[in-house]
């Protein structure tokens, strides 16, 4: 058999660096939002659609790129969807209209989805119990730092320069991307250990976790989760630039204060984990979304909110998804045992499919009110603690 290598602490550092595709990828650009609707005469829906698409491309590819993982060995997917991802990221920097920046976004997606599916799957591979929840918690501390600097760097870039310099660095980020995973990531599953039976196989997979009500239970509060802060991830630039006036540095600052709560969650996490039963911690985590979801619904309803309550409430939302994804990943990789890969691709599908929703549902009242957002955060938050409690209650100490 062969050996695997160990999960070391630089590995794990290459790992986070490219689960964070989907922060990098989607937070970067949001302050430049109303320059590229005016730039390109284009209705501020459309430019949201642009998020929407690369929501879908990461949710669909994650099921196609997680199962071809388990087929073909983590190595070979991760690199060859990296290589279109940075393809992708370049051509865009040249759109021409929205529709090619659209199906571009698409494409960038769907390639971008093997750092996500592939990273988790590998982590999980070399670790187990405590040890894969550290790890998980560790990855998705360090993709916060994606929304903390991400943000500050496209509100520099676009106050000396255009939205497509912007874009132009993040490709520039896709091609690091990928000179790092050539380099520095081995194979971690034994080619004895891969399913060969193709998309047969992949189909069973799926079938199997779906019917196992802990792992969807597990699945729908981590997609849930996410939902709520792509709500606020995709309104935030209307709401903080448009209704309460913030300049896009400021803006931008702002909002990698909350992607601060973020890593701050998950460092509390791994330090707990074996100490912390898991469903304990998935629990608190959906309560801070449910308090953040209330705080802006009736803030949003009486007009009083303001930078500073939007700050707060970004904070303890931020924070308790962080909680929530951790932990419910963790525990849903537990149960998928041979199939991590497909296991990891249902998590991701289910977290973009939900994440895809928000945009288009928050922006579809326009671009001044923040009552949609607060309304969808506040929603998915509660349907989440349900199923957060659920969890935690009928799981075993």
């Amino acid at each position: 058999m062969t050996a695997r290598p160990k999960l070391t602490t630089g590995l794990l550092a290459v790992l986070s660096f490219l689960a964070a595709t989907g922060p990098f990828a989607t937070d970067m650009y949001l302050s430049s939002f109303t320059e590229i609707a005016a730039d390109l005469g284009a209705p501020a829906s459309s430019v949201q659609l642009t998020l929407t698409a690369f929501l879908l491309g990461i949710g669909s590819g994650q099921l196609v790129l997680g199962p071809l993982s388990d087929q073909w060995g983590r190595r070979r997917v991760l690199l060859g969807a990296l290589a279109v991802f940075a393809v992708a990221s370049i051509a865009m920097v040249f759109s021409p209209s929205i529709g090619v920046l659209i199906g571009l976004r698409f494409v960038q997606g769907f390639a971008g989805a093997a750092g996500v599916v592939v990273s988790r799957a590998i982590a999980v591979d070399l670790t187990e119990g405590a040890a894969a929840i550290r790890a998980i918690s560790l990855i998705a501390m360090f993709v916060g730092l994606g929304p903390l600097v991400a943000p500050p760097i496209g509100g520099a870039i676009s106050a000396i320069a255009d939205w497509r310099a912007v874009l132009a660095t993040l490709a520039g980020i896709a091609v690091v991307m990928f000179a790092l995973a050539a380099l520095f990531i081995p194979e971690s599953l034994p080619s004895e250990q891969r399913n060969a039976a193709g998309l047969r196989a992949a189909i069973g997979h799926f079938s199997r976790l779906l019917r196992d009500r802990a792992f969807l239970l597990l699945m729908v509060v981590f997609s849930l989760g996410f939902g709520g802060m792509m709500a606020y991830i995709s309104a935030s630039p209307f709401v903080g630039q448009t209704i309460l006036g913030m300049p896009p540095f400021l803006y931008s600052l702002a909002f990698a204060a909350g992607a601060l709560a973020m890593i701050t969650a998950n460092f509390i996490n791994a330090k707990l984990a074996g100490t912390v039963r898991a469903t304990r911690m998935l629990v608190l985590g959906t309560v801070f979304a449910v308090l953040a979801g209330a705080a802006f619904t009736v803030l949003a309803t009486t007009n009083t909110l303001s930078p500073a309550a939007f700050i707060v409430c970004a904070f303890t939302l931020t924070g308790g998804t962080g909680l929530i994804m951790s932990n419910a990943s963790a525990l849903a990789l537990a149960r998928a045992r041979a199939a991590k890969g497909s296991g990891s691709a249902l998590l991701g599908a289910g977290q973009f499919a939900v994440g895809g929703l928000a945009s288009p549902l928050v922006g579809a009242w326009g671009e001044h009110t923040a009552l949609p957002m607060a309304l969808f955060v506040l929603t998915v938050a509660v349907l989440a603690c349900v199923g957060a409690v659920i969890v935690h209650r009928t799981t075993p100490r």
